[in-house]
């Protein structure tokens, strides 16, 4: 398999496989990234795609420091963020609508249980459910999250121990109402 550094190179020169073979590599981690952040399947895939298309329109400008997975989150972050800023204004009736469109597409206990954990996650400030997200569900290691969010890995062992602490307690207050 080719290194990032290879593939940029041969992107730059407009080879059509890299592309390929560089979507095909990060995509699926891309998307579950996006979809962590954002309920809707379809908008995340939305998401995923338009995080590429960010990334290709400013390719001739990129210089490669590292790990891309890292730039690539960076990009789906900002993405995601812009997108629950917008979700905020959707009036009530909207939501309703988006809700039930849920309702369908999944099983009831997996509904369930995405609804308890994203409660759980969206109770903690922005900085921990983003590190939480990151370690959990996109598996990447303390040092690959302090470069992708550009902070320091102790600040990172903190918050990632601040988030577990705070998403246990949510958790465990949540589990004595049923």
């Amino acid at each position: 398999m080719y290194s990032d550094f290879l593939l940029i190179k041969k992107m730059k020169q407009g080879d059509d496989a890299a592309f390929d073979i560089f979507i095909r590599k990060y995509y699926r981690e891309i998307l579950t990234y996006c979809y962590c952040h954002c309920p809707d399947k379809d908008y995340a895939e939305d998401l995923t795609q338009e995080t590429y298309v960010r990334f290709f329109t400013k390719l001739s400008d990129y210089h490669y420091k590292g790990k891309t997975l890292n730039y690539l989150y960076t990009i789906a972050g900002n993405l995601c963020r812009d997108y629950l800023k917008k979700v905020k204004e959707i009036p009530v009736e909207e939501m309703d609508f988006v809700e039930e469109k849920k309702l369908k597409q999944y099983q009831t206990e997996e509904i369930l249980n995405k609804i308890y954990i994203e409660q759980a996650l969206g109770q903690l400030p922005d900085e921990l459910s983003e590190i939480l997200t990151l370690y959990y569900f996109q598996e990447l290691k303390l040092t690959e999250i302090a470069s992708t969010l550009q902070i320091g890995l102790p600040l990172v062992k903190y918050r990632l121990g601040r988030g577990k602490k705070l998403l246990k307690e949510s958790l465990g207050k949540e589990g004595n109402y049923e």
